[in-house]
């Protein structure tokens, strides 16, 4: 019998409270990413998060000592590095799958972040999202799970 393959994701949050060591959720989310780090889990990554992650980790206006670029790249690579983790973007006929993941969901503003991820889930295969944002709770078909919630 062929073993079936899962995967998970996890949004910017998760990586941006586990790079910071006076988040409420430090601990929680730096639990999850070495655990998940270790494998043998897939990880997939999404662009936008990663991008996401970039840009909060180094803005002055977020934090009072923020990431210079290279350490929040350097965390990045860190994870992109490890065989079970990669990064994946939109594939063929997005737009379609992006229109169908909010189908029935008033999106407008950061719920435009929230249902492009959930269709790069749904076009990528991937069930589960670790993340701290409970509006992902209103998509259908997919698992939102709580870092606080790992063990």
């Amino acid at each position: 019998m062929a073993r079936r393959v899962v995967s998970t994701t996890v949004d910017a949050n998760v990586l941006i409270y586990a790079s910071d060591a006076g988040s409420p959720h430090h601990d929680d989310s730096r639990r999850l990413l070495d655990a998940l780090a270790a494998g043998p889990e897939l990880i997939r990554l999404f662009w936008p998060v990663v991008m996401a992650y970039l840009r909060i980790t180094t803005h002055a206006s977020v934090f009072s000592t923020p990431l210079t670029p290279s350490e929040a790249e350097a965390n990045v690579g860190a994870l992109t590095e490890l065989p079970h983790v990669k990064v994946i973007g939109e594939g063929d006929g997005f737009w379609n799958v992006y229109k169908d993941a909010r189908s029935g969901i008033v999106v407008r503003g950061n719920l435009v972040t929230d249902a492009h991820i959930v269709a790069l889930m749904r076009q990528h295969g991937v069930k589960e999202i670790w993340t701290k944002d409970r509006d992902f709770a209103k998509f259908p078909g997919i698992k939102v799970r709580d870092p606080a919630t790992f063990r």
